[in-house]
Formats: C-alpha cells, sequence, structure tokens
C-alpha cells in the first residue's frame, strides 16, 4: 500500500502490436483506476527476449509501446508507466525467487509448454523461468491486486505460493496479491477464428485490429471478418462471429447490445461489417493523432522514461533491500 492506496500492477511485452481486443479489455479501463490505485505498468522487455529479438526492432516497439500507453490515455503523472530492463531489482528479486521455487511448479506451466511447441529450437532456461521473473514483477511493488485473465491466472496462482512460501520463512515481507477483476472490458475475439481472442501474436494478420492499423486497413479487415451462413444479426452463443462484432460494435459506440441489434435489424452482413469498421476506425483516430504528437516530441517522452524509471527504482530498491537483508546478505556500506 502506498499513501493509503492499494497498489495495481500490470505489464505488457514489447512485442507485437496492442490490439483493439488489448485496449477494449484492459487499457481502455485501466485510465480510471489511478484515482482508486497507486499504478505500476511496465512495458516487460526482460520477458520479450526469451524469444529471440532483433535488437533494434525491440527497442522501437518498447517506446512504441510506452507512447500507446500514454496516448491511449493513461496519464503518465498518475501512473508510474516505465522499462522493466531500467529497473535492475526486476532480476534481481527473480534471482533470489527462482531459490524459493521448484522445478515440479515450473513444470506444470501451461504457457512454458505453449511456448516450447512454438520454439522448438530456443527452449532456453528464461522460458522455462518466465513464471519466476513475473512473480518478482508483481511482489517487488507490494502489489494487492493484478489484472489477469483466465490465461495468466496461473501465472498469478505461482506468485502467490512464492509469496506465502518466503514469507512462512522470513515474516512477513511480501503483499500477497489477488486477481482484479474489472467491473467493465469486452472480451474480444479474433476475427478469423471467434472462438479464441484476439492476440496480438496471432500470425494471421487479418485476425486482429492493431490500434495504429489506418481506416481503409481496418475496414478491409472486418470485411473479411468470419461470419455464418445464417443472415441473421443476432447476438448469440450459435453465431460467435456476428456476436464478436455486435461486442466491438456496442463498446465502440456506446450503444447496448440490443439497441445494436435493433439497428441493424433486416441488414446484411456486407453493412454491418463496414459500420462496425467505420466506427472502430473512427474511435481509434485520437489515439492515432496523439501517438503521433508523442513521436515528435522526443524530450518529452524521454523525461517521462527517465522519471518514471527513478519512480518505480524507489519503491523496487524498498522491497529488495528488505529482501536481500531476510535471506542474509550483507549491508552495502554507503
Amino acid at each position: 500500500m502506498i499513501d493509503d492506496k492499494k497498489v495495481l500492477f500490470s505489464g505488457m511485452q514489447a512485442t507485437g502490436n496492442i490490439t483493439l481486443g488489448n485496449y477494449l479489455g484492459a487499457l481502455k479501463n485501466w485510465v480510471t483506476l489511478a484515482d482508486e490505485y497507486e499504478t505500476f505498468y511496465s512495458v516487460v522487455d526482460l520477458h520479450s527476449i526469451t524469444v529471440r529479438q532483433d535488437p533494434a526492432e525491440l527497442r522501437k516497439r518498447a517506446r512504441n509501446l510506452l507512447m500507446l500507453y500514454i496516448a491511449a490515455g493513461l496519464d503518465p503523472k498518475k501512473n508510474c508507466i516505465y522499462y522493466q530492463s531500467h529497473v535492475s531489482g526486476h532480476a534481481e528479486l527473480a534471482w533470489i525467487l527462482n531459490c524459493f521455487t521448484y522445478m515440479g511448479e515450473l513444470n506444470r506451466m501451461t504457457q512454458y509448454k505453449d511456448k516450447a511447441a512454438k520454439h522448438a529450437d530456443n527452449i532456453n532456461a528464461g522460458l522455462f523461468t518466465y513464471p519466476v521473473l513475473m512473480a518478482a514483477d508483481i511482489l517487488l511493488y507490494q502489489t494487492d491486486v493484478v489484472p489477469v485473465g483466465k490465461d495468466q491466472l496461473q501465472h498469478l496462482e505461482i506468485t502467490r505460493d512464492i509469496a506465502q512460501r518466503f514469507n512462512a520463512i522470513y515474516g512477513d515481507v511480501f503483499t500477497i496479491p489477488e486477481p482484479y477483476i474489472a467491473k467493465t472490458g469486452a472480451k474480444i475475439m479474433s476475427l478469423q477464428d471467434p472462438e479464441k481472442k484476439m492476440s496480438k501474436s496471432d500470425e494471421n494478420p487479418n485476425a486482429s485490429i492493431y490500434l495504429m492499423d489506418d481506416k481503409d486497413t481496418i475496414i478491409r479487415k472486418f470485411k473479411r471478418a468470419v461470419t455464418d451462413s445464417l443472415a441473421n444479426i443476432a447476438y448469440n452463443e450459435e453465431q460467435p462471429g456476428i456476436k464478436n462484432l455486435i461486442d466491438i460494435y456496442s463498446v465502440c459506440s456506446g450503444k447496448s447490445i440490443e439497441d445494436t441489434v435493433k439497428e441493424f435489424e433486416g441488414k446484411g452482413y456486407g453493412d454491418f461489417k463496414l459500420a462496425v469498421g467505420e466506427v472502430v476506425a473512427d474511435k481509434l483516430v485520437p489515439i492515432q493523432e496523439r501517438f503521433h504528437e508523442y513521436e515528435k516530441d522526443k524530450a518529452f517522452i524521454d523525461s517521462i522514461i527517465k522519471e518514471n524509471a527513478e519512480k518505480a527504482n524507489y519503491y523496487a530498491q524498498k522491497t529488495l533491500r528488505k529482501v536481500q537483508k531476510k535471506v542474509g546478505f550483507p549491508d552495502k556500506i554507503r
């Protein structure tokens, strides 16, 4: 807890591009959380190198992600938005926590199995101990709540297990984090496979709308969106493609599901897809305009990077010093 506020932590990898799903499902709703929580949003570039990266491309993507956080509405004066690699405490705490994590626990992690299958030529130790670094990310700031989806719940569970194990040995060192369930937030599905979530790691570029897609690209992707042969705009589980498009239109237009269905009653899928594309493109224009402004203002973004790294380091070191003392490391001579 900081200044009587609970701490909320989340991070996003500096790989791929932020999707409409990331924005509508999470980022859009984070904007108001700074009033209620002390928030830390990390560009988790240490996690990114478990898969081989082009160095110049990684630096560019990390900066773009940080600027998109801000362009999407996260105030960098109210939210600590920083690069994970600029706070050495993440890696230092991860090593200590490695020594309190069991091989069997890591062997059970489904994300490791999935990534190992995708990158069979590079099954490195970092990929295996990825959950420990994630635990360090969270525990470093004495985090109270972590926004998680079902696919990330396993990582939070192992974080809680590690923290409880450490606390059982050394006393009340770490705050035990709880999952944060957003009050609002749409679950946006893939445009090409509406049975699975829209993902920035999807290999099919037509499956996802990216925040920086131009209007023509957005319209084209929605025109290609998978629907069905029922020719009926209805909100039900039997029509997952149409249901997904209704969700997107509803959230982006601010209209209810019922009003959206009524608006397009009797209309063809082609007209509906075009309307969804138009409303999404309009929704993203202000974000894209702000992003391009920040792109030109190097001094402003550099100042945010510096100030927020200093803030993150301050809180990280408080926890790290406590942990180092508990495990028996010698005091630093200052």
